[in-house]
C-alpha cells in the first residue's frame, strides 16, 4: 500500500524539525563578514552620530541672529568635516560642511544655496527654524542600542552598519560543510564525447552554484556509478566532516537505483512523496552522524525542491533566525484553469506592468524556463487562477541567497 503524500508544509516543517544548527563561533573580520551568520547580537557602543552635524554644506548659526531674509551675518570660522570648531559668538557664522560637528553656541544650519557671499560675511536668504539641516547626536544609533540581531546573515549594508559603529570584527558561525554528489552511470561531464543514451550532468553546476550561493563549504565528490559498494563508499568518505550530504538522482526503486539501500546501509534514511509539482520525491536520513538529502534527478525538479526545501534547511542550519522567502502579492497576466492535486510552482517572470507571466512550458523538463523566469508563482492545490487574479510570487532575489 503507497504511503499518503506529505503535503508541502507537512514536508517543510519536518525537514527544519531535522536541522542540527552548527554552535561553533568564529571572530572574522568585518571586511570580510558579509554572507556569514551573526552569532551574537551586537550594541553599539557609541551614538551615531557621536554629536550634532551637519547635515549638508552650509552656515552654522543661531536661528534667533536672522530674524528676516537678507540678513548679513560675518562668518567667524570655517569647520570642515572631521575637524571642531570653537564656540560661536552671537550675530555670527561659520562656515560649515556635511558631517563636520556643530560649534557651541550654534543651533542651525542654513544649506549655501539659500546664501550668499558678501565678503567675509554671509547673506542669508531664508529664515531658518531651530535645529534645521543638524543631525542630532545618537539619532540614526543610541549609544548601547542593539544595531545587529543574532542569527541575521550579514549583507553588504550590515557590515556597513558594523564598520560605521567601530566593529573591527563579528562573531559569526562556522561554515555549514556539505558534501554533494551526483548517482548514475548515464552521466557525462561537459567537454566530454556524449555516448549513446549518456546525458551531460547539469544538476553538479546547478547544485554547487546553489550551495556556494548560501555561503555553504562544498567538497564535490563528482559522479558515482550505479553501483552499490561505490555508492556506499562515498557516503562513508562524505560523511566524514561534513554537515550535511547532498545528492540528486538514484533514490528511486529501480534496480539500478543504489542510494536508497546505500544509505539505509550505512546509516537511516526516510523516503518522502510531496505533494508538489515539480519535485515529489525527497529523500532525508543520517549516515554515520552527518544529515542526508537526497533530490530527484530532474534538474528542473532538483532546482524546485531545493530553493523551496533544501534552502530553508541550510539557513536553518547556518543558524539563521529567518528562513521564509520573500512573496509578493501581483497580478496573474496568465490563465491556468486546470489545476493539478499538487501544489504547484510555476516558473514565471514578474513584468513590467506589474504582473507576472508564465513560461510556455511548464515541464519538468524544460531547464531553460528556470533562467527565463525571476522567480516563482506558488499555486495552492487544487485552485485555478484566472487573468487579474492576486498570485503569491516567489522572487528568485529571495530564494537564491
Amino acid at each position: 500500500m503507497n504511503a499518503p503524500m506529505l503535503s508541502f508544509d507537512e514536508a517543510h516543517d519536518t525537514l527544519l524539525g531535522f536541522v542540527r544548527p552548527v554552535r561553533e563561533i568564529e571572530q572574522i573580520d568585518t571586511f570580510v563578514a558579509c554572507g556569514r551568520v551573526l552569532a551574537v547580537t551586537q550594541h553599539s557602543g557609541l551614538a551615531q552620530p557621536p554629536m550634532d552635524n551637519s547635515a549638508m554644506d552650509g552656515y552654522a548659526l543661531r536661528a534667533a541672529d536672522v530674524p528676516a531674509p537678507g540678513t548679513r551675518l560675518p562668518v567667524s570660522q570655517r569647520i570642515p568635516a572631521g575637524s571642531v570648531g570653537h564656540a560661536l559668538a552671537a550675530g555670527t557664522a561659520a562656515r560649515i560642511f556635511t558631517g563636520a560637528p556643530l560649534p557651541p553656541g550654534a543651533d542651525t544650519v542654513v544649506m549655501q544655496e539659500l546664501c550668499e557671499v558678501d565678503g567675509d560675511a554671509v547673506v542669508v536668504n531664508h529664515v531658518p527654524r531651530t535645529g534645521e539641516s543638524v543631525r542630532r547626536a545618537g539619532e540614526d544609533i543610541a549609544l548601547g542600542a542593539e544595531v545587529l540581531p543574532a542569527g541575521l546573515r550579514l549583507t553588504p549594508q550590515a557590515v556597513a552598519l558594523a564598520a560605521s559603529i567601530g566593529l573591527a570584527q563579528l562573531p559569526v558561525y562556522r561554515r555549514v560543510k556539505v558534501a554533494m554528489f551526483s548517482t548514475g552511470s548515464e552521466l557525462v561531464m561537459p567537454g566530454e564525447a556524449l555516448p549513446p543514451g549518456g546525458i551531460y550532468n547539469s544538476n553538479r553546476f546547478l547544485l554547487y552554484a546553489l550551495l556556494t550561493g548560501l555561503g555553504c563549504e562544498v567538497a564535490d565528490f563528482g559522479i558515482v556509478p550505479d553501483d552499490l559498494a561505490a555508492t556506499r563508499e562515498v557516503l562513508r568518505r562524505a560523511a566524514q566532516g561534513h554537515d550535511l550530504i547532498l545528492t540528486s538522482g538514484g533514490v528511486s526503486v529501480g534496480e539500478e537505483d543504489h542510494v536508497k539501500p546505500a544509505v539505509e546501509a550505512e546509516g537511516s534514511l526516510d523516503m518522502w512523496k510531496i505533494a508538489m509539482k515539480p519535485g515529489k520525491p525527497l529523500a532525508c536520513g543520517r549516515v554515520h552522524g552527518a544529515a542526508f538529502i537526497g533530490l530527484p534527478g530532474n534538474p528542473v525538479s532538483s532546482f524546485v525542491t531545493f530553493v523551496m526545501l533544501v534552502r530553508p534547511f541550510l539557513l536553518a542550519t547556518q543558524g539563521v533566525a529567518d528562513v521564509a522567502p520573500v512573496e509578493l502579492a501581483l497580478r496573474a497576466d496568465f490563465d491556468w484553469p486546470q489545476p493539478d492535486r499538487r501544489r504547484e510552482f510555476l516558473r514565471a517572470r514578474m513584468n513590467a506592468q506589474g504582473g507576472v507571466e508564465l513560461f510556455a512550458r511548464q515541464g519538468s523538463a524544460a531547464l531553460n524556463s528556470t533562467v527565463w523566469a525571476n522567480g516563482l508563482v506558488d499555486i495552492p492545490a487544487g485552485q485555478a487562477v484566472a487573468r487579474g487574479d492576486a498570485v503569491r510570487f516567489l522572487p528568485y532575489a529571495g530564494l537564491l541567497n
